[in-house]
């Protein structure tokens, strides 16, 4: 079915969207990310040219990056009083690989689109939500989504396309034997028995400890691959394998063959457990998201930085230089081609590993440079498809805001999610446009991230298409332009051994231990990577990119600058 499907939707980019004489053509770009400025920068500091600035700026901090890590220092250091701090910001927007767009006037996102609810062991992430109104005390219990509960997930909420018609859920079920089930019942009881022998938390930076290496079970976890992990466990059913896979590419950019066992069973066991089919699953967990995605939750944490004029866009960061009274940033403004020199008193180096041992060069601290060279990346590309109306379905599950292919013929692809999902159910809305936003992990793909750079957008955009006209054989009429993000260094991956590297970094003693948050609770501060003025933040420095380990280690960098 799926050569047939492949041979039905190659015209796909020819045949969609009506022109006077009846033909049809799909638009497309890419959008989202500037890879030249980026590659700009590499070049340029590979060159060594010399530095010779045209302006001089000075702030009290400095933020470098404007990610979710970025973002949340600058939140840290307004709230612990400061005002004299700069935020400088690659892109045309901030965000990161949080941040969203538009395709033809509608929002999608163009990177991480949803947040779970965030459990007791990040307390600082619950703060902002408290902030926004997206976690409120009613009745003496903790509610998530608002008042109305309109940013948690609609219902339905997950589909699996599988063996030709949609299931519900993403965990293959209809038309699996007794020999499947009993390995998902397997499974679930080892994520329970390993749960109960050490805890798994998110963000993982506050379980670990000074001095201290992993407890013995993630050890070992940490040591070796999951798929050698499972093979040992006995557990080599296809079906349950698939899934692992697919969550493993889903949260971390590469696969089952690749994370380690301590990153695929902390998939579960830090939020929701996995639950076989007929198992009590307990309280569902609600998942916070909007049409744009967590660019809903960057913009708004980016607007008081843009009110108050801190938030500097379009610019490269150059290099950055640790001296006895301060630190020296060096910036390139792209509008104007001018380069800056900032003057700082600290600065919250929030940007990838590799960017940031890159700018702080030789003067970089040992760790900074063991920890670039230890890391490895995941590529991503996300194909935001706008549809004149919603798509005609195959049997089965009812449209859902996640939507997930089972074997799905593009490598790294991992389904899409209904960007129009969250609009209020009703009327013309329900006939209205939407975006589908498709995610495809290219962690496991060779030379991925050359293609991303050379290959035109039909190269991935006519895969995708195909693979979606299987279940949606209306796509060639609905589909009218497709926009694609591209992200050469999305992520980093787990990989073994990396939480036994990086649980001991940034453990010296500090003079913060707790601190106060806005809604009045007090909480341990995470570990912060730093040497006497630079302070580090990034989701890379746990190993792995979800928005409550960038953002506690960005809230926690804030602070320690602000003290």
């Amino acid at each position: 079915m799926q050569r047939r499907s492949l041979l039905a939707a190659a015209p796909l980019l020819a045949l969609a969207g009506c022109d006077d004489e009846g033909a049809r053509h799909l638009a497309g770009s890419y959008a989202g990310i500037d890879m030249a400025r980026g590659h700009a920068l590499r070049e340029r500091l590979a060159q060594g040219l010399p530095l010779v600035p045209d302006v001089h700026l000075r702030t009290g901090v400095l933020v470098a990056g404007a990610g979710v890590a970025g973002l949340a220092a600058a939140r840290a250091l307004r709230s612990a009083g400061r005002q004299d701090v700069a935020v400088l910001e690659l892109e045309g927007s901030a965000g990161g690989n949080s941040r969203a767009g538009r395709v033809q006037g509608l929002p999608c996102p163009l990177g991480a689109h949803y947040l779970p609810v965030p459990g007791d062991g990040a307390p600082e992430v619950q703060d902002l939500l408290e902030e926004l109104g997206l976690r409120q005390r009613i009745a003496g219990r903790w509610q998530y989504g608002g008042a109305d509960g309109r940013h948690l997930v609609h219902s339905p909420q997950e589909r699996l396309h599988l063996h030709g018609h949609w299931q519900e859920g993403l965990l293959p079920q209809e038309g699996v034997g007794s020999a499947t089930l009993a390995q998902y019942r397997r499974f679930a009881a080892r994520v329970r028995e390993l749960s109960r022998e050490a805890p798994f938390s998110m963000p993982t930076c506050k379980l670990w400890k000074q001095n201290q290496p992993l407890v013995g079970v993630h050890q070992r976890l940490d040591a070796m691959v999951f798929d050698e992990w499972l093979a040992r466990e006995g557990l080599r059913d296809p079906y349950l394998r698939w899934y692992l896979d697919y969550c493993c590419r889903d949260d971390y950019g590469a696969g089952s063959a690749r994370v380690s066992a301590w990153a695929g069973i902390h998939y579960f066991a830090s939020r929701h457990g996995f639950a076989a089919p007929g198992e009590d699953a307990g309280e569902p967990q609600g998942v916070l998201t909007w049409p744009e995605g967590n660019g809903w939750l960057t913009e708004r944490l980016a607007a008081p930085l843009r009110e108050r004029g801190q938030l500097h866009t379009g610019r490269s960061v150059l290099r950055i230089a640790e001296g006895r009274h301060g630190v020296e940033v060096d910036a390139l403004d792209h509008a104007s081609g001018r380069v800056e020199r900032w003057q700082a008193a600290r600065c919250v180096v929030a940007l990838p590993l590799f960017i940031a041992a890159r700018v702080v060069g030789s003067s970089a601290p040992p760790f900074l440079m063991e920890a670039a060279r230890r890391l490895q990346w995941a590529p991503w590309l996300v194909a935001n498809i706008r549809l004149d109306r919603p798509l005609a379905d195959v049997p089965g599950a009812a449209p859902a805001w996640d939507n997930v292919l089972y074997a799905d013929p593009v490598p790294g692809g991992l389904g899409y999610v209904d960007a129009g999902h969250q609009r209020l159910a009703g009327g013309a809305l329900l006939a209205s446009p939407t975006v589908l936003t498709y995610y495809q992990a290219l962690g496991d793909v060779a030379d991925a991230r050359r293609r991303l750079q050379q290959q035109d957008w039909t190269h991935w955009a006519e895969p995708i298409l195909a693979s979606l006209a299987a279940a949606h054989p209306d796509l060639p009429e609905r589909a009218t332009r497709v926009q694609l993000t591209r992200y050469g260094h999305a992520m980093a991956i787990p990989t073994p051994g990396l939480q036994a590297f990086l649980s001991q970094i940034g453990l010296e003693p500090s003079s913060i231990k707790r601190r106060l948050l806005s809604n009045g609770e007090r909480t341990d501060i995470a570990p912060v990577p730093r040497s006497a003025r630079l302070l580090f933040a990034h989701a890379d420095w746990s190993g792995y990119s979800v928005f409550e380990e960038a953002f506690t280690r960005g809230h926690a960098a804030g602070l320690a600058a602000a003290a």
